[in-house]
């Protein structure tokens, strides 16, 4: 048995086996999304097989199943990185076990650096396309012909244009932008800003990307967004770390949290 398959097990055990359709990844300072759900069973993920645990504060170490506007969802209340264990793929054991309960839909969230001044910190930044910086790739060693993924349109244009709506609707601000990654842990330099600015990247951070490949790979429909925590390096005189990433991450997690319950709802 896969420990996918044997993930599904557990899952089902603790949740039933009502079909899950969408799921949700949080990053840094988002875990208070899970709070939204109804009829909730939290799942530990070292209760999962080979599930990457993670090791950042500000990320949750839980898979949430319960419901939301009326739809039945998995939330993963953090993430594993890159830069934890120096693997890309460190996140393909849980979207293969979210594939496993018949994941459809992935929503990916971060928090993020802007590099654009109409995108402040406290706003929100839809992702409609990234650059892979690092040049890492998750797919790196699958030997099917299914690692050839095409990512044109990765993150789905009918889901960019319904969250837009409903941002308007809400009177949120909603921008679209390039999100570039970074392996990290370490913060770009100004310089690093400066140059990937050019390659036109409108926000940089350190995770979604891989999983947007993943999630591409495994037959998943893909949106994200970016919960923007400060300016990139050199772009203000804001001190950079992890302690505000968490702090300023508070101020975009309720207008998220509006965003995701309406966009669920209407998937």
């Amino acid at each position: 048995m896969s420990e996918a398959a044997a993930n599904a097990e557990i899952i089902h055990d603790h949740a039933g086996d009502a079909p899950i359709e969408v799921a949700l990844v949080l990053g840094s300072g988002l875990s208070g999304v899970g709070d939204l759900l109804e009829e909730r069973v939290e799942i530990k993920y070292q209760e999962l097989v080979g599930f990457p645990t993670g090791g950042v504060s500000g990320h949750g170490k839980s898979l949430l199943i319960g419901n939301l506007s009326g739809k039945r969802i998995a939330i993963l209340t953090g993430r594993a990185h890159y830069y934890e264990e120096g693997r890309a793929d460190v996140m393909r054991p849980a979207l293969e076990t979210l594939r496993e309960v018949g994941v459809k839909t992935l929503l990916l969230t971060n928090s993020a650096g802007s590099l654009e001044k109409d995108i402040p910190p406290g706003e929100l930044m839809m992702i409609s396309d990234h650059i892979n910086y690092n040049g890492f790739n998750p797919l790196i060693g699958e030997p099917t012909d299914d690692r050839f993924v095409n990512m044109v349109d990765a993150y789905d244009p009918q889901l960019r244009k319904l969250a837009t709506g409903i941002a308007d609707d809400l009177w949120l601000t909603l921008k679209e932008g390039v999100y570039a990654w970074y392996s990290g842990p370490t913060f770009e330099t100004p310089a690093e800003i400066n140059m990937i600015k050019g390659f036109g990247a409108n926000a940089v951070g350190m995770s979604t990307v891989p999983e947007a490949i993943l999630a591409r790979f495994l037959g998943m429909r893909v949106w994200a967004c970016s919960s923007i925590t400060n300016m990139g390096a050199g772009l203000s005189d804001e001190n950079i770390s992890h302690q505000h990433t968490k702090e300023m991450a508070l101020k975009g997690a309720k207008k998220l949290e509006q965003l995701l319950e309406r966009l669920v709802g209407e998937l």
